[in-house]
């Protein structure tokens, strides 16, 4: 793909929660298990299963593997959209791009079912319904843990911008990925199936670090928006890691004993009652220190079925890093 001065002057990064829903679910559908993400599978699977998300629209339109429709990943207008932002934008998906997209898929999978069947005939109707099962996927899924997601992502595009800073544009490129090769105004993705001509992309380059897309890299072309590489982002490999609690009796005169234990239970989301079995408090006093964690920025509810999962916020992550130095 070649590249002028006007496409290396926009170079951007941004991160997309939609480049981890694919991704995701193809590996907890997959039944497979995973070096890196088996702690999250292990907790997230069953949420899935149990709301039949792996029976849905998103289990037809994200196969085991290979192609996935362009209008699930729409390209990010800022650095940091929000999920329900890149929810309106696939709800808002033209009709014409929809059936393209399906219609490349039949091809990929030999053929659509009733329910894509029913999509490619009438996007308007049935949009909306994929949107909101993406919705419900998230909360389960991944919403309770986008904060430690978010930290490796964003340590990510601060790696690269100071790569750029330091040493300049061509050797972000060349450090982004081993089957990305730039020379002589030519940017080469080495194994690509197909090539990625300059006069069917946009201009510029969207680069969007990503936690499950694995160690290949996954792209997107579709004029007028520029072209996207998603590529694994730095620091995955410690996603998941048990950290340490050391220093948060530090917190306990700041939030008190019961707070902060709870905060240090949160290393993994939990409900009311699975925080009130470990840590041998009330139901009701979980309850209380929850709603008083949560109105001070610290945690986060997410509805899982009947319950709700609570997380720590980064703003709690950043609290323990600190107390922990």
């Amino acid at each position: 793909m070649a590249f002028s001065a006007s496409d290396l002057a926009q170079v951007r990064f941004a991160v997309s929660p939609m480049w981890e829903v694919a991704p995701s679910f193809r590996l907890l559908t997959s039944g497979a298990a995973h070096p890196v993400h088996r702690p999250w599978v292990e907790q997230v699977r069953p949420r899935v299963r149990d709301a039949g998300l792996d029976r849905g629209w998103l289990a037809e339109l994200i196969g085991p593997s290979g192609y996935v429709p362009d209008f699930l990943n729409p390209a990010p207008a800022g650095p940091s959209p929000s999920p329900e932002e890149e929810w309106e934008a696939i709800g808002a998906s033209p009709a014409d791009r929809v059936c393209q997209d399906l219609d490349h898929l039949a091809r990929h999978q030999g053929h659509l079912g009733p329910r894509l069947s029913g999509l490619r005939t009438d996007p308007a109707a049935h949009l909306a319904g994929v949107a909101r099962e993406i919705e419900t996927y998230w909360e389960l899924a991944l919403a309770p843990y986008w904060a430690r997601i978010r930290a490796v992502l964003d340590a990510d595009v601060f790696h690269r911008a100071r790569t750029v800073a330091e040493h300049g544009a061509g050797r972000l490129l060349n450090d982004l990925h081993t089957s990305v090769r730039w020379a002589d105004d030519t940017l080469s993705l080495v194994r690509r199936k197909r090539d990625m001509p300059r006069e069917s992309t946009g201009a510029g380059l969207l680069l969007i670090p990503s936690a499950f897309t694995g160690p290949g890299l996954r792209t997107r072309v579709r004029p007028p928006d520029p072209p996207q590489l998603a590529y694994p982002a730095r620091g995955t490999g410690t996603l998941w890691q048990a950290r340490s609690a050391a220093g948060s009796a530090a917190l306990v005169p700041v939030l008190g004993r019961s707070r902060t234990l709870l905060l240090v239970e949160l290393e993994t989301p939990a409900s009311t009652t699975e925080l009130a079995r470990r840590t041998g408090l009330s139901a009701a006093g979980v309850s209380q220190y929850l709603t008083a964690l949560r109105t001070a920025g610290l945690v986060s509810g997410h509805r899982a079925g009947r319950s709700v999962l609570y997380a720590r916020t980064a703003a709690a992550e950043t609290l323990l890093r600190a107390a922990s130095a």
